[in-house]
């Protein structure tokens, strides 16, 4: 990694660490990964907590989890996600009604809390109810 990358991890790190203690509690570990630049999954963020035993971590052990295997992976291509989509879009339309997206988004998978989902919703247009799902790939993958 860069020593800019390494000074931007340093910044996000000193606004976490809200004591001056020069820790982060490690419930903040996944806001703080997420600001970094990494999309980790709860299940992953509980095992690092569990790795790390559940303590404060200091700059350096949150750089090893930076840097990681696999920290930085991407959250999957454009075509990977569109087939995803694809399996639940019966008529081949191009479109998902915004309940079928919302059902997909919150009970498969890593579920999304509703609040997620409509923040999500809200990035793209609705037409009579449908979402262009090759649209919302777009916009998540944007981001």
């Amino acid at each position: 990694m860069s020593e800019s990358d390494v000074a931007s991890w340093r910044e996000a790190f000193s606004l976490f660490d809200k004591r001056g203690e020069n820790k982060i509690p490690v419930s903040a570990l996944g806001d703080l990964l997420r600001a970094c630049g990494q999309n980790p999954t709860e299940a992953e963020i509980a095992d690092l907590a569990a790795a790390n035993k559940g303590a404060d971590l200091d700059f350096q052990g949150f750089r090893r989890v930076l840097e990681r295997p696999g920290g930085f992976d991407s959250p999957g291509d454009k075509e990977d996600l569109l087939r995803g989509f694809q399996v639940f879009d019966k008529q081949q339309t191009g479109y998902l009604g915004v309940g079928e997206l919302r059902f997909l988004l919150t009970k498969l998978g890593e579920p999304m809390a509703d609040h997620e989902v409509d923040e999500l919703i809200k990035g793209v247009d609705v037409k009579d109810g449908q979402v262009h799902y090759g649209d919302f790939v777009d916009m998540i993958l944007s981001n």
